[in-house]
């Protein structure tokens, strides 16, 4: 794992292989950034004409690399390209982010380097540190010429990093990016490696190691307990399904928080079966799961004082001769029927067993995630997740927490003119309805699952929990979509901010 460091040293002295500043467009040439004073200096003045020279324009994500022979000490000056930098906000950590992110995938299987990226302030360096983390991520389990060392250690440098709280700031970025980063291997994992069986055992696992309650209730016991989501997603998949719950109750606890994740480990689309193309992504179905039990690990390493229950519902959705088909009618835990018309429709029907088990634990808050829907593709991309809530204002906060922790989304509404188009008639609900605002029509399905008096937001992410290509801080695989939101807003729930 790369180490950090702070430093208020000039990078102009230190012994490294690298060092990376920020430059931003400029009207003529790019900009130097604020940390690049001393690199600047030494190069008398032409960095930025040799910059454009070798085509730098201070793009987002650029990366220019630079030998600087003997200019500074170190061999190598790695211009990062951040586009217009903000004086503060979000926007301004997400830029600093992205640009350390990028430094650190260009720096894979260097040894050190010294990062001079704008640091003003504990936040600036808490998002530096979690750039460098995220960027630095490899998954090279399954390389058979052995793994590429990420970027070794590094050295956040700049005045921020002597304000008040920077280290504080920087160890939650540690545990916040460890989170994520471990989320990441388990969406990678193929799905043989990762049934419903192999992953609650790590989830529990995981959460023993924090000494966190752990509950796993497997198919005789979802069966004998009327978990008939969980139990007609997986009945064609001779890996059975799995509800796995975890529990963090930190003492002096006033406010209570329940996240459900759906871990479709596996999506074939059941009988309803996906075309081929649409299969080689389906490991990532598992995303929302890995997203709750991995940040409720993190919010048990921090120490937040909000007591919280993650719900990863898990099953692998396959066809056979024993699969559920289409006009099936099954019984959601609590009781209440929904007929299958699409069995390619299988997040919703694990996640609403979750959410109404998650109700019966009284949680102020529910949030669900998952890659639920292709049409929240389609409405907003790959880099973006869609927010749904049974409150406007909440989600509202959602959408101001997710930013603040530097992902994208973007809230999504409940239209009750769609809810007619669930209607069956033969069960309470239909899992589908037509085509037109699916991913809307999904969110008012789970809707009809969370109980009275509670709270709920849903976060579908099938957009970003898996990208085809990398970017700043973002790998090509999976990229952990959900963690950190889910962090802040218990941190959030912790400040009374929600």
């Amino acid at each position: 794992m790369t180490s950090i460091a702070l430093s208020s040293a000039a990078p102009t002295g230190l012994k490294v292989d690298a060092v990376v500043i920020g430059v931003a467009p400029g009207d003529d040439e790019v900009a130097p950034l604020p940390g690049s004073e001393s690199v600047s200096k030494a190069f008398k003045g032409a960095l930025p004409e040799v910059l454009g020279q070798l085509g730098a324009t201070g793009k987002p994500d650029e990366v220019t690399k630079l030998p600087a022979q003997g200019s500074i000490k170190a061999p190598l000056v790695v211009a990062i390209g951040t586009g217009p930098l903000p004086p503060s906000g979000p926007d301004r950590h997400e830029t600093l982010r992205r640009a350390a992110g990028a430094a650190a995938r260009a720096l894979a299987g260097k040894q050190s380097a010294a990062v001079a990226l704008p640091v003003q302030d504990e936040a600036d360096a808490a998002a530096v540190v979690e750039g460098l983390l995220l960027g630095a991520y490899r998954f090279d389990r399954y390389k058979s010429n052995g793994p590429t060392k990420p970027l070794g250690s590094v050295t956040v440098l700049g005045p921020g990093v002597k304000a008040k709280g920077v280290k504080d700031a920087v160890t939650r970025a540690e545990i916040v990016t460890t989170a994520v980063n471990r989320a990441r291997d388990w969406v990678n994992v193929p799905p043989r490696d990762l049934t419903p069986e192999v992953f609650a055992d790590a989830a529990s696992k995981l959460a023993r190691s924090a000494k966190l309650d752990v509950e796993i209730l497997d198919e005789k016991l979802l069966a004998r307990r009327g978990y008939g989501g969980l139990i007609g997603v997986g009945q064609g998949s001779a890996n059975p399904p799995r509800l796995v719950r975890v529990a963090y109750r930190p003492s002096r606890a006033k406010r209570h928080v329940a996240f459900v994740g759906k871990g479709i480990t596996f999506d074939s689309g059941g009988l309803s079966l996906k075309p081929s193309d649409s299969m080689a992504d389906m490991k990532s179905d598992m995303s929302g799961a890995a997203a709750v039990i991995a940040a409720v690990h993190a919010i048990a390493s921090l120490g937040t004082k909000v007591a919280v229950t993650a719900y990863a519902a898990m099953a692998e959705n396959m066809p056979s001769g024993s699969a559920q088909r289409p006009s099936d009618v099954i019984s959601i835990y609590g009781g209440k029927t929904v007929e299958v018309l699409n069995t390619d429709a299988e997040g919703r029907l694990v996640l609403a067993d979750g959410i109404v088990r998650a109700a019966e634990d009284e949680p102020d808050l529910i949030v669900d995630v998952a890659t639920l829907t292709g049409a929240a593709v389609v409405a907003l991309g790959k880099r973006l997740s869609g927010i749904m809530a049974n409150d406007d204002d909440l989600r509202d906060r959602v959408h101001d927490a997710s930013r603040r922790a530097g992902e994208q989304m973007w809230p999504l509404p409940l239209p009750t003119d769609l809810r007619d188009k669930l209607d069956s008639p033969v069960a309470d609900i239909a899992n589908i309805g037509d085509r037109w605002g699916g991913a809307l029509q999904a969110g008012l399905f789970l809707q009809e699952f969370v109980a009275d008096g509670i709270d709920w937001a849903h976060l579908d992410i099938a957009g970003p929990a898996l990208s085809d290509t990398a970017f700043g801080y973002t790998p090509k695989g999976g990229t952990g979509a959900g963690v950190r939101t889910l962090v802040r807003l218990v941190e959030d729930v912790a400040d009374g901010v929600l």
